[in-house]
């Protein structure tokens, strides 16, 4: 396979998953009234999707998909199905006792996650009963990524890609359709949480028969494959999600810091993972199989070679969409967003935490891609002892920059919120934990950079600065995007997104980029 190709087909299905989430969070934005409710749901929704980041998309793939490769790849399919077997009961089990303890003790979970809301009990009451609903999210999610992971070592990536969609298009029908027969109508989009969970494990059933490789209850704890994963998978946690717990940490401190503070950073937080999911997780994707059985063949060569691959992919791919975010944070936020009851007060505190969180945008997807580097090896003390130094680096400078503008004036005096400053310590620490990998991927000898990376860097900055001077000047005044309609606001959107990307691929172009020199086949 094609591995270009591949990387074309993931990230047009997570295109599809993200307009969709875009789409659902506009409805969420105009049909129900930034504040109390919507703050209650994102913290309700945000600890198990933080959970299936961390241990379904995060830790599980990361230490899985590895483990499950070798064993492909040394010892046939037949030992794969019973380590798939073995390894999806064990699973199924341990995350039925995490959604219990999870619905049981949500009052608790919520006073560790956000104890600012204690202090408004209505606030407080209706992020339990929310969570209590979204919890079994968890378990349906996390098998579904198991699927994903099983499928994406027999190259069958076009189906976990479009998987998501299935819980947008739940939202969607929700908000629409089922919110006046809730109360409060918020209340609907817990339950779509938990629907769109559902769908989207049935609807991966059918591709993992079609492979062989439904599983069938087979409870073994001490089968070496299995015992080898929850071993990888503990340190994990931590290496592949340290971002994950700066967010959730940030949510604790937001929660502190007065009403629309979690929303507006949910709202940003939304706009980044569309480059995020489009090419961070669709490379981290494909990548992980190929390194996996490279090292599995003891193929060093090809395994940096394609590390190389991926990092300037990375670079060419992210580094204008981080431009981008900076520079068309009104355009975006206006357009999506500004609608209803979302009103001029919550586009600019939106636009503040985007621009904060563009300035990691290539930090936290070149994580994706170097993170695997060392999971592939099942080389899991490096990017822990990485994430530790890099989460209380994150936290100091949440610190700092928080402190900055609660005391003595500054939020008033700048019109800058505390929020912006959270924002912007995650995407720092993000490239803080980046550049940490890629030393010890140096150090290690695992990777050896190819040829003419000077020209190739040169060439990607002097096209960054064609497309920014381009979308400067005809991006035309903020005042305009606040007053404008919203088809007019999406038409001139939409005109900016095709003149930027234009003069950006058209530079590289002249400057001698052609599709081809980025081909490269899957191991």
């Amino acid at each position: 396979m094609n591995l270009l190709r591949a990387l074309a087909t993931v990230s047009s299905m997570t295109l599809v998953s993200r307009i969709l989430g875009l789409v659902r969070d506009v409805l969420i934005a105009t049909l129900f009234k930034t504040g109390l409710a919507t703050d209650a749901f994102f913290v309700a929704f945000r600890i198990p999707n933080l959970l299936r980041r961390l241990f379904a998309e995060g830790a599980f793939s990361q230490a899985f998909v590895p483990v499950l490769s070798e064993v492909r790849t040394r010892r046939g399919d037949s030992e794969t199905k019973l380590l798939v077997d073995r390894t999806a009961t064990v699973l199924a089990l341990a995350l039925l006792v995490v959604t219990v303890l999870g619905v049981v003790g949500a009052p608790i979970v919520i006073y560790v996650s956000a104890p600012g809301f204690a202090a408004t009990p209505g606030k407080f009451d209706l992020t339990v009963a929310m969570l209590r609903v979204t919890f079994p999210y968890i378990l349906f999610i996390s098998l579904v990524s198991f699927a994903g992971g099983v499928l994406n070592t027999w190259s069958r990536f076009a189906i976990p890609a479009l998987t998501p969609t299935l819980l947008n298009l739940s939202f969607i029908f929700g908000a629409l359709f089922c919110a006046p027969y809730f109360e409060p109508s918020a209340m609907v989009l817990a339950w779509s949480v938990l629907a769109g969970g559902v769908l989207q494990l049935a609807f991966q059933i059918p591709a993992l028969a079609r492979i062989g490789m439904l599983p069938r209850p087979r409870l073994d704890f001490w089968e070496p494959g299995v015992k080898r994963i929850l071993f990888l998978m503990g340190p994990a946690v931590l290496g592949v999600s340290v971002a994950q717990i700066s967010l959730l940490i940030n949510t604790i401190i937001a929660s502190f810091l007065g009403d629309g503070r979690v929303s507006w950073l949910y709202y940003a937080d939304r706009l980044m993972e569309f480059p995020t999911g489009l090419l961070g997780v669709a490379l981290g994707t494909i990548l992980l199989p190929s390194l996996s059985k490279y090292h599995a063949e003891s193929s060093g060569g090809e395994y940096s070679k394609l590390l190389d691959w991926g990092l300037r992919l990375t670079l060419m791919l992210v580094a204008p969409a981080a431009v981008a975010l900076a520079l068309l944070s009104v355009p975006l936020v206006t357009t999506l967003f500004h609608y209803g009851q979302f009103g001029v007060h919550d586009v600019w505190m939106t636009c503040q935490a985007v621009v904060a969180y563009s300035v990691g945008l290539l930090g936290l997807i070149l994580v994706k891609v170097l993170a695997p580097g060392f999971y592939a090896r099942q080389n899991i003390a490096t990017p822990v002892r990485i994430a530790i130094v890099t989460l209380i680096a994150t936290q100091a400078l949440n610190g700092l920059f928080v402190l900055s503008l609660t005391r003595g004036g500054l939020e008033l005096r700048t019109g800058i919120g505390p929020h912006a400053g959270l924002a912007l310590a995650i995407g720092l620490g993000a490239c803080l934990n980046a550049a940490l990998l890629y030393r010890k991927l140096r150090q290690h000898g695992i990777y050896v950079p190819e040829p003419g990376w000077g020209g190739f860097t040169l060439k990607v900055c002097a096209a960054l600065a064609v497309m920014a001077l381009a979308l400067w000047l005809a991006m035309g005044s903020l005042g305009w995007w606040m007053g404008a309609g919203g088809l007019a606001r999406a038409g001139a959107l939409t005109g900016l997104v095709v003149l930027g990307g234009a003069a950006y691929f058209a530079s590289l172009w002249l400057l001698g980029f052609r599709p081809g020199d980025f081909s490269r086949r899957a191991a």
